[in-house]
């Protein structure tokens, strides 16, 4: 079940800021147990080789390279030679993103559209590369990790980052019918409050450094009364990567322990 054994997977933001499991680097270690030769990017070429160390210290098959997945240069470089002295690709998980504090008014335009740039333009133009190469090996998946900030406001301002991450979800759903012809399938996972090592990062840009404040907070907005983890967004990954997810496209796997369903106050 769920063996990605031949596969060739290329993961984005593969590395991981702090100690600890970020999600780039959950999946890029599942997906590489599970039998795939996983291909990482990162704008930290550092990062991404710390993932490739654990990763094949496990005994299994990682490469790294640096890349910006904001400049389509760049990504284009990859794919021209990196990609494709590797076989192509048949999964591509878009992970890049970050959010920036700030509600209309108060943020600038510069941040506005630098969080689209990272957010949402990045997952258009690896995508766009990914594409043709899935459709030339008779196909392929493509998986989005969104939020849940885009489906519901969760307490903070962020309103670039929540626009971006709700128009990667219909991004997402509209290329799975556009491309469904030639059996590439797209979906979304939507995480939740995820305790990883970014929570510093957000105890740093909205809780003014309240870290323990912070991890509270998350904890008491999730009706099952706890933050989930990057495991659990890898194994949904993993599980629309699949092949026993042949038949689901243009969908979302909310990871979020009910927060969504929920209609307690954010």
């Amino acid at each position: 079940m769920l063996s990605l054994k031949g596969k060739i997977a290329l993961i984005t933001g593969c590395g991981c800021y702090g100690e600890g499991w970020g999600n780039g680097k959950a999946m890029s270690a599942l997906f590489a147990r599970q039998g795939a030769t996983v291909l990482g990017l990162d704008i930290s070429l550092k990062a991404a080789e710390e993932t490739r160390a654990l990763v094949q210290g496990e005994g299994n098959v990682m490469h790294v390279a640096e890349c910006d997945v904001t400049k389509a240069d760049g990504i284009k470089r990859v794919f021209e030679t990196w990609v494709a002295s590797h076989g192509g690709v048949d999964i591509l998980v878009n992970n890049v993103g970050r959010s920036e504090p700030g509600n209309i008014v108060n943020m600038d335009e510069e941040v506005w559209r630098a969080q689209l740039d990272l957010n949402l333009t990045s997952a258009f133009l690896v995508s766009k590369y990914a594409l043709p190469l899935m459709a030339a090996r008779g196909g392929g998946s493509i998986v989005c990790i969104s939020s849940v900030a885009g489906l519901r406001y969760v307490g903070k301002d962020q309103v670039a980052y929540a626009a971006a991450k709700g128009a990667l979800v219909q991004f997402t759903r509209a290329s799975a019918v556009m491309f469904a012809p030639q059996n590439v399938r797209l979906n979304c996972v939507v995480p939740g409050l995820m305790n990883t090592p970014i929570v510093r990062r957000l105890a740093e840009r909205y809780a003014a450094g309240d870290y323990d404040g912070i991890v509270a907070k998350r904890n008491a907005q999730v009706p099952m009364g706890h933050m989930g983890d990057a495991w659990d967004v890898a194994h949904a990954a993993l599980y629309l990567a699949s092949d026993e997810a042949r038949y689901v496209t243009g969908t979302e796997i909310i990871v979020d322990g009910g927060l969504i369903a929920s209609t307690g106050r954010p």
